[in-house]
């Protein structure tokens, strides 16, 4: 069968289309909207008019492509900025009202819970492993192994808030930089306590940065050197210039100095020296769950998120 899914999160709503063959997946179409939801709710406190509109609209024609494409499923997610938006039950229903597909606002739990989902593809876990995702507004971390359920957890340290609190200049200034280690460092006291020696990295702040160092993309591993390396090349590029040297979006290309701060914080905090990075997450997560478990997948994934086949 064909399934579809989209996340919408701080920095950019994904729409992901797949052909879905037990736990395999095989990508049909993979495209994104930077829509700034984060930085509308961090500056009011909700979403406002233009950008409901947006992004009812965004998610409208992602539920045409996807029904174009023959998907049998379609599912709609959101993160952070609308856990937050005050006017999110109006964005709700202007989204189902747009695309006829329910947006379901995930908690911090669901969330890590979806991530795991995708990296695993629904395979119990061999040994202890830990997943994170550095988003725009928050990161999630992920705990399962063998002998333990999945723990998720979700602290508010994101590239864009991250960048809104401290940044004003294009490329950051020293000063900048070190304050962006500094926040990041402060704002992770809130990750899990583990000592897990293997980590795995997903979303697009980790996939990005492979694109600033091209050492990285050849073996997908994020290390601390080479975190420093994207650091120094972001403090010389403007964003507009890093997008186009880089083939990142120029919104993105704004927040990653950000992003490698905070997953330098991150190596710092659990004393590791390297992240594994990897495509797949939420979006294959929530394809998956809603084909494994139907209708009634949210109430499942406790559940399925530690695997249902070995």
């Amino acid at each position: 069968m064909i399934a579809a899914s989209a996340d919408a999160g701080s920095n950019s709503v994904h729409l992901f289309v797949a052909v879905v063959a037990g736990h395999r997946l095989e990508p049909l179409l993979d495209e994104s909207a930077f829509l700034g939801l984060g930085g509308a709710v961090d500056e009011r406190g909700r979403l406002g008019r233009q950008k409901r509109a947006e992004l009812a609209s965004t998610l409208g024609r992602f539920a045409g492509i996807a029904r174009d494409l023959g998907s049998a499923s379609i599912t709609f997610v959101a993160t952070e900025p609308l856990r937050r938006a005050t006017d999110a039950r109006l964005a709700l229903r202007e989204v189902e009202r747009a695309s006829g597909v329910p947006l379901h606002v995930l908690t911090h739990e669901e969330e890590g819970y979806l991530t795991l989902i995708g990296v695993t593809h629904g395979r119990e876990p061999a040994a202890d492993l830990a997943v994170v995702d550095v988003g725009g507004g928050s990161s999630e971390f992920i705990v399962v192994g063998p002998h333990r359920d999945a723990v998720s957890t979700g602290v508010r340290i994101g590239s864009a808030r991250l960048t809104a609190a401290v940044v004003a200049h294009d490329p950051p200034t020293v000063d900048e930089i070190e304050a962006l280690r500094a926040g990041a460092r402060e704002r992770l006291i809130g990750a899990p306590d583990t000592t897990l020696r293997q980590l795995v990295a997903v979303g697009g702040t980790a996939t990005n940065l492979l694109k600033v160092v091209p050492a990285a993309a050849l073996d997908r591993t994020l290390t601390r050197s080479r975190l420093a390396r994207a650091m120094v090349v972001l403090a010389t590029e403007p964003a507009a210039f890093a997008a186009i040297h880089h083939a990142v979006n120029p919104i993105r290309a704004r927040v990653l100095p950000a992003g490698v701060a905070i997953m330098e914080a991150i190596l710092e905090r659990y004393e590791l020296d390297r992240v594994t990075v990897v495509d797949t997450g939420i979006r294959e997560g929530a394809v998956l769950a809603a084909t494994q478990a139907g209708p009634a997948w949210r109430a499942e994934l406790p559940r399925i998120a530690h695997g249902w086949r070995p």
